[in-house]
């Protein structure tokens, strides 16, 4: 499943699909054209853009097809983070620490969380 890449319009649609976890066109429509100033014409495209790149699957009901998604909201999570990670900080996690630390982004809450997942990962090998 990696190496499916969508577009910020298509990660719209899977993010309403994995939210339902599935759905028919009008369902998609309904949650999404309204909220994103879409036309319909425009969420259909990027469903049949969806099934071409194989980020979900269709079934037909009668007349109409139920969308479930193939590509899982973790698999895009992991694909999308590392591709900032990697453009922006050559792939390194400490540097990305860093400038949200500079930044004035990372609260006390974060500071201690980030070293209970440090602790974790440190026992753990």
């Amino acid at each position: 499943m990696a190496g499916i890449s969508i577009s910020e319009a298509e990660s719209e649609v899977m993010k309403a699909l994995w939210a339902a976890g599935e759905a028919t066109a009008e369902d998609l429509i309904a949650a999404v054209a309204g909220p994103q100033g879409w036309a319909e014409a425009t969420v259909r495209t990027l469903i049949n853009r969806l099934l071409t790149k194989g980020a979900l699957s269709a079934e037909r009901e009668g007349r109409r097809y139920r969308y479930r998604p193939v590509l899982t909201h973790q698999q895009w999570l992991a694909e999308q983070s590392s591709g900032v990670l990697e453009r922006l900080f050559g792939g390194r996690v400490a540097p990305l620490v860093a400038h949200f630390g500079e930044q004035g982004k990372l609260t006390r809450r974060d500071i201690d969380e980030l070293r209970k997942l440090i602790e974790d990962f440190d026992d753990g090998r």
